[in-house]
């Protein structure tokens, strides 16, 4: 009987070998889902946990009422309406603006007087400051920026966030542009730097420009990275960028405070709308590979 008991000891794992070799499979899948990587060998989750959808939120609930759609379309069916949502609502405010707090004498002279103060401000430095924050949030470094963005994306297939990049600034940029063809507001009276469309003060666009693109960037990054200090130097930097460009276009006499406010909104519910869009997506992949087990990556 011990001679038997021993063999059977010797042929059998422990249960401390069982929890040992537990232990590492549940590590190695978390290692892998730290990567992105499907742990049931699909193809691979956001890299991001920013742009995985809670399991029975929105975003997946609404994947599962499209059905089987293929993960780009569902992501432009949800971008769509949310574009049209936003674009409604920004104009909606843009008329409040002009025809509602712009008559206000209190309103309309506080407006004017912070870019004049600011306008005062005026000298070599502060100009070039200006045009620095200009630029950092104009038609050459955000292209730039997200171009980067792109090629790392390709390069790592992070598909998810490089469609959640590149889509925040072109629903900011669309939502800006339809605006400014809608509702029409004179640039604040002082002497301008740039020589830009009169009657286009609303909203400001390289306010929205800079949340859109630097804030989403933040929100993504800091999603993924444990480390509090380097969270707290992400978002410090990302959220001095937009103020700064603000400051730096009211300098430049382009817009007025409520002018910036606008941007301000844009851009945080571009960031909304697009991260919606990019859930909503991902759960549409997760179900078609549920669907087809084995599918390939």
């Amino acid at each position: 009987m011990e001679i038997v008991g021993a063999v059977r000891s010797a042929g059998e794992p422990s249960v401390a070998a069982h929890l040992d070799v537990g232990a590492r499979s549940e590590t190695a899948e978390s290692r892998m889902r730290g990567q992105g990587i499907a742990a049931s060998g699909g193809p691979p989750e956001p890299a991001f946990p920013l742009l995985r959808p809670r399991p029975g939120g929105l975003a997946e609930r609404y994947a599962s009422v499209l059905g089987d759609r293929h993960p780009a379309l569902v992501f432009l069916a949800a971008l769509l309406p949310g574009l049209a949502l936003l674009v409604g609502l920004s104009c909606a405010l843009g008329f409040l603006v002009v025809e509602g707090l712009v008559p206000i004498p209190a309103v309309s002279d506080t407006d004017e007087r912070v870019v004049a103060w600011l306008v005062d401000l005026r000298s070599d430095a502060t100009v070039d400051a200006s045009w620095v924050g200009s630029t950092i949030a104009g038609g050459v470094v955000i292209p730039a920026v997200i171009g980067l963005v792109l090629l790392v994306s390709v390069v790592k297939r992070w598909w998810s966030v490089g469609a959640f990049v590149l889509f925040a600034v072109a629903v900011e940029s669309g939502t800006y542009r339809a605006t400014t063809l809608v509702v029409h507001r004179e640039r604040p009276d002082v002497d301008r730097l740039e020589s830009l469309p009169p009657d286009a003060s609303y909203p400001s666009g390289h306010t929205a420009a800079a949340i859109a693109l630097y804030c989403g960037l933040a929100l993504l990054l800091t999603s993924r990275i444990r480390s509090l200090g380097a969270r707290v130097a992400i978002w410090a930097v990302a959220l001095s960028i937009p103020p700064f460009v603000a400051a730096s276009r009211m300098l430049r006499g382009m817009h007025h405070p409520l002018d910036v406010a606008g941007g301000l909104v844009i851009g945080i519910l571009a960031i909304v709308v697009v991260c919606f869009a990019t859930r909503a997506a991902v759960a549409a992949g997760a179900r078609r590979r549920a669907a087809t087990p084995g599918a390939p990556s």
